[in-house]
């Protein structure tokens, strides 16, 4: 039986949620039962994404094929460094966000459909992660666009409803941009198989008609993740769900999007293949500019946090750009820290909340003398995001810079250093009026934040911390995925059986 689990270890990231969805649903009209099958759905997942990189660590990459048909006919996963470690952060995101909700989440958002829509988006997000198909990375994608509307619109306010239309909006175009893409690389290839289409791609004259589909899955994986100039669906509504949703939005939703570019243009494409390079070298510097300086005119901290997301991709959009080893293996690097890191920070934003009556920084104030665990577990995070050492982020931003200067371009490490400056603004900003300054109403009775919110957030900050005192087995890890990524043949032979001719030649 251990050894069947194991053979499955790439499937059952993506069945654990399914599975636990069926029973949250069975139990609709129990709450409270609901919570606990969602908490322990949630620990397996988890559990799940630890045996899953640790044989990936162990035996290389790892390939299931559904229903018996091989590859390029049948669907398969597979699981490479990268995508075994986004499936474990996601389940320890989950865990955490799961924790927080046994008191954020109420009766009527849990009978309104909220424990099935979270781990159907947790099931999407890790069948994105795990697909070696490319229209299966489509489905997957367009279920993680349901799930997250359900979770948007769950309270049905005016405000989430607008949100969600917003949000609709553009991922409807990434959608189309997407499909639009699937049909012409099929229409050359003949296959929809990600490894195949590599291995067809690979020594073979291009077909002009592929710059044109190369450069819509840039366009759409661009809108999912948040890419300047599309970027503007994100803060106009991610602050308007739920402090747990949003959490699980902004650490996940828009690394799918920069997943699915690092797989696309490490495997079907070079990224120098139709421009890209020069391309997302102006798109990295404009997305982390418009997006700390949107957070910079902010007051509510979710939309501060919100513009903070596009700013940090632009961070991992550099390191695709580069190209170098070091830049992607930076870019590894900063994917983990600021899934963890930008969860977080909303999930303090709800415990600021909770404690203060508020989001708006301009009636908060008080919180460090009422909340003094509270002031320190927000430090951790804010100044993590910001790059002061010896926290994830300082090594994140260090070795993304150290890459952009090594690869002559020292006008994008000026760049990013700048906007780690403009960061740190944004979180003294929230320091000072939230937690420096006296409160506007002096309590009687504080309003305390609730264990399970501490816990969530101390669990995170605490890998934030071990991050930043022992980096070096996440650096070490992040060159050998991104060595991994380069591989173009490694990931072919895995999956096909075969090594394509021009790498055999090499």
């Amino acid at each position: 039986m251990t050894g069947l689990l194991l053979e499955q270890a790439a499937m059952l990231p993506v069945a654990l949620p399914l599975l636990t969805a069926a029973l949250t649903a069975l139990l609709w009209s129990w709450p409270r039962a609901q919570r606990a099958v969602s908490l322990m759905g949630l620990v397996l997942t988890a559990a799940a994404g630890v045996s899953l990189l640790l044989r990936v660590l162990d035996t290389g990459i790892q390939v299931i094929e559904f229903g018996g048909w091989a590859p390029p006919f049948g669907i398969s996963f597979a699981a490479d460094r990268l995508s075994a470690v986004l499936v474990l952060i996601s389940g320890v995101l989950g865990v955490a966000v799961g924790l927080y909700g046994l008191v954020s989440v109420g009766d009527r958002q849990a009978r309104a459909g909220y424990y099935v829509l979270l781990h159907g988006l947790l099931a999407a997000v890790n069948g994105a992660f795990l697909t070696g198909d490319l229209f299966n990375l489509y489905v997957w994608f367009e279920i993680m666009l349901i799930t997250a509307m359900g979770l948007l619109a769950l309270n049905r306010t005016r405000a989430q409803i607008d949100g969600t239309i917003r949000y609709a909006v553009l991922n409807l175009l990434s959608t189309l941009l997407f499909l639009l893409a699937v049909a012409l690389v099929y229409g050359v290839t003949g296959s929809l198989n990600m490894a195949d289409i590599a291995a067809s791609l690979t020594g073979a004259e291009t077909p002009p008609v592929m710059v044109l589909a190369a450069a819509l899955l840039f366009a759409a994986f661009g809108i999912k993740a948040g890419y300047f100039p599309l970027f503007f669906w994100l803060p106009a509504s991610y602050h308007t769900a739920s402090i747990a949703v949003s959490a699980l939005f902004a650490g996940l939703l828009t690394k799918v999007g920069v997943y699915a570019c690092f797989r696309v243009f490490t495997l079907l494409f070079d990224v120098s293949f139709g421009g890209v390079r020069e391309l997302a070298v102006l798109l990295a510097a404009a997305t982390m500019v418009f997006g700390v300086f949107g957070a910079a005119v902010q007051w509510d901290v979710r939309r501060i946090l919100s513009f903070h997301i596009v700013s940090q991709i632009g961070y991992m959009l550099l390191g695709l750009a580069l190209a170098t080893p070091l830049a992607m293996a930076a870019a590894v690097f900063y994917i983990v820290h600021h899934i963890i890191v930008k969860a977080n920070l909303f999930l303090v934003a709800g415990a600021m909340q909770r404690a203060s009556g508020t989001f708006d920084l301009r009636r908060s104030g008080g919180l460090a003398r009422q909340s003094p665990l509270l002031a320190l577990l927000f430090l951790i995070p804010a100044m993590s995001l910001a790059g002061i050492p010896p926290l994830s982020g300082f090594w994140a931003k260090f070795t993304i810079i150290d890459a952009s200067f090594r690869a002559e371009a020292g006008w994008l490490a000026a760049l990013g250093l700048f906007v780690g400056l403009m960061t740190l603004y944004s979180m003294s900003k929230i320091w000072i009026h939230a937690f420096w300054k006296p409160a506007r109403i002096d309590r009687t009775a504080p309003r305390r934040v609730p264990v399970p919110m501490v816990a969530a957030i101390l669990g995170l900050g605490l890998i934030t911390v071990v991050i930043g005192l022992q980096p070096d087995p996440l650096y070490r890890f992040a060159l050998d995925a991104a060595a991994e990524l380069a591989d173009r043949g490694g990931y072919i032979e895995a999956v096909l059986g075969f090594v394509p001719l021009l790498q055999e030649a090499q």
